[in-house]
């Protein structure tokens, strides 16, 4: 491997292995193919630091140190307001870095050089927040036959667990929400069929890392539209421009995100472009998506720098949206942040608030996560939750192009809101069960049928697929459906599958339900349990879950590669590589 110009490629700032990819094969998410090699870069990466291409030893802190003196020294440049001291150190010491000829030093099991050092120091400036989630455990049907909990189509975890698996850094425990790992990926689910705006499918078979037990997979599929028939779109960009936003994995990269969305739309389309920093500014209102160049210019015009008021931008958003309001449409505030808000409402619970109150105009929040070392994962994730919406990150190009390109309608476009689901166990087959991941979800069986209980939502040609590990065998015990009535003590069903669901723009939910036959198990999985549960094994191993068994990065491996083959997509592919590279 030839060296390159340290200076423009091993200063790597992104938060992506991915965007080492396009920097050194050309490759571009905006067009090409953007295979999923990532890690197979990675690995030629690595290979370059073990003979001794890549620069070591580079210490971030004693720059960050000399570049803070360098500040008190110069009263001219000195940063004029106190809260402004941290952004203005960061801003200068990113011209450091790339002026200089030493670069983040590649350690630690051999990977990935580790590019935040630079940043952040030995001992880590890292600021970075995420929700404590206290993992699902294992619950009797004789005492809870009854599992309730809202659908989740969020996959921003995957993204920021591969930025910190391809950076070499530590992975915290609560960054590892699995169901958003396993639903970063696509199954093979049938097409719905008639009026309804998503399928069912269960499969129930042997649970890979718990011999003793049993594994049951739900999968909806919701329907695709034909994005050229698409609702009219009104769009708000909310992007955060503070200080804390400078590095080229926040700013730039939402800029270039931004303008890969834009150049997707068309007249039927109004966008809007609000930023925030010390105050919110109106950089568009309500121009067509047909006046591309105005769009583009106004992304690329945009610079970092200053505090974050959050809450100011949000309000001037749902005020333009509001203003721009379309009857019918796909009414929608994208905001891109690293959830670093430090004026105005600032804390989770308060965001919370403001956000549910702003959602009753009927307009969707979808938010796109960015960064390293401060991004505030917990804040994010509320917003998107609250403000029916999704939530991703955004890691490279690569990525942004899936989000807002490959999966637009998905992303854009709601096919159903407040998606609910409720198992009920027969305790004459099910002793106990354990809903894997979704903790962030979970909803008291009373909510189910309570259509003022808010819920998650599903895009168009979303998948969303959910695991109960089961431990089969009687228990007894008191029972709702299968105790009395119509289905009788004597069932031969499992379990059964309710769904409820209100149209993008409804009020009132409907009530689907799926019952599961005993004899519906099958020793063999499809490729589709096969590879969830491998995605689960590797969550549940990052995590270092009580609940793991004799799941190892191993045994995911072996999973996976039964199951990811040469005609695979390519984020199957790259789901592999990640596992090979945790595995070193």
């Amino acid at each position: 491997m030839k060296k390159n110009n340290k200076k423009t490629v091993w200063i790597i700032k992104s938060v992506s292995i991915l965007t080492v990819l396009s920097m050194v094969s050309g490759c571009s998410a905006g067009g090409g193919d953007s295979s999923g090699a990532a890690c197979t870069t990675a690995a030629a990466v690595t290979e370059a630091a073990a003979e001794g291409e890549l620069p070591y030893d580079y210490d971030g802190g004693a720059v960050q140190e000399s570049i803070a003196e360098d500040w008190k020294g110069e009263a001219e440049d000195a940063p004029a307001a106190e809260e402004d001291w941290d952004d203005s150190v960061n801003r200068v010491m990113t011209d450091e870095m790339r002026e200089t000829e030493a670069a983040p030093a590649a350690r630690g099991n051999g990977g990935m050089a580790r590019k935040y050092q630079a940043a952040y120091g030995e001992e880590g400036f890292n600021t970075e927040e995420y929700r404590y989630i206290e993992e699902n455990g294992y619950k009797n049907v004789a005492d809870s036959p009854l599992s309730t909990f809202s659908v989740d189509v969020d996959t921003a975890s995957y993204g920021n667990v591969r930025r910190m698996l391809c950076s070499g850094i530590s992975i915290p425990a609560d960054a590892v929400r699995i169901e958003e790992m396993i639903n970063y990926f696509d199954y093979d689910y049938p097409e719905p069929a008639g009026e309804e705006p998503f399928s069912v499918t269960t499969e129930y078979s042997d649970c890979p890392w718990n011999e003793e037990n049993r594994l049951l997979m739900i999968g909806l599929q919701a329907k695709e539209i034909d994005f050229d028939d698409r609702p009219f779109s009104n769009l708000v960009f909310l992007l955060d421009v503070s200080g804390s936003m400078y590095s080229d994995d926040k700013l730039p990269l939402v800029q270039k995100a931004f303008t890969m969305l834009a150049e997707n739309l068309d007249k039927r389309d109004r966008v809007s472009i609000v930023t925030y920093a010390g105050y919110e500014s109106v950089v568009l209102d309500g121009v067509s998506g047909e006046n591309k160049a105005k769009i583009v210019g106004a992304l690329q015009d945009l610079e970092a720098g200053g505090s974050t008021a959050g809450e100011a931008g949000i309000q001037k958003a749902y005020e333009l949206a509001e203003k721009n309001f379309i009857p019918g449409g796909n009414n929608r505030v994208i905001l891109a942040t690293d959830g670093d808000l430090n004026v105005g409402i600032s804390s989770e619970s308060g965001l919370i608030r403001l956000i549910k109150e702003k959602k009753k105009s009927g307009i969707h929040l979808s938010v796109l996560g960015v960064g390293t070392g401060n991004i505030k994962d917990n804040k994010m994730e509320a917003l998107a939750d609250n403000g029916d919406g999704n939530y991703n990150y955004l890691d490279s190009l690569y990525e942004a192009k899936k989000v807002l390109v490959d999966e637009m309608g998905g992303t854009l476009i709601t096919v159903a809101k407040d998606v609910k689901i409720q198992v009920e166990f027969n305790p004459e087959y099910v002793a106990g069960y354990r809903l894997v991941g979704y903790e962030n979800r979970l909803l008291r069986n009373e909510d189910f049928n309570n259509d003022r209980v808010d819920a998650g939502e599903i895009g168009a040609g979303h998948t969303v697929t959910a695991l109960y590990e089961i431990i089969p065998g009687g228990a007894g015990g008191q029972t709702l459906k299968y105790q009395t009535g119509p289905k009788p003590s004597g069932s031969t069903e499992l379990l059964t599958v309710s769904l409820r669901y209100k149209a993008p723009n409804g009020d009132k939910s409907r009530l689907m339900e799926h019952p599961v036959e005993a004899d519906s198990y099958r020793e063999d999985m499809s490729e589709n349990l096969m590879f969830a549960s491998a995605v689960a094994e590797f969550g549940m191993v990052l995590r270092d879950s009580e609940n793991r068994g004799s799941a190892t990065l191993e045994s995911v491996m072996e999973l996976a590669e039964s199951c990811v083959h040469a005609d695979s997509d390519d984020y199957r592919k790259e789901f592999l590589e990640l596992v090979q590279l945790a595995a070193r």
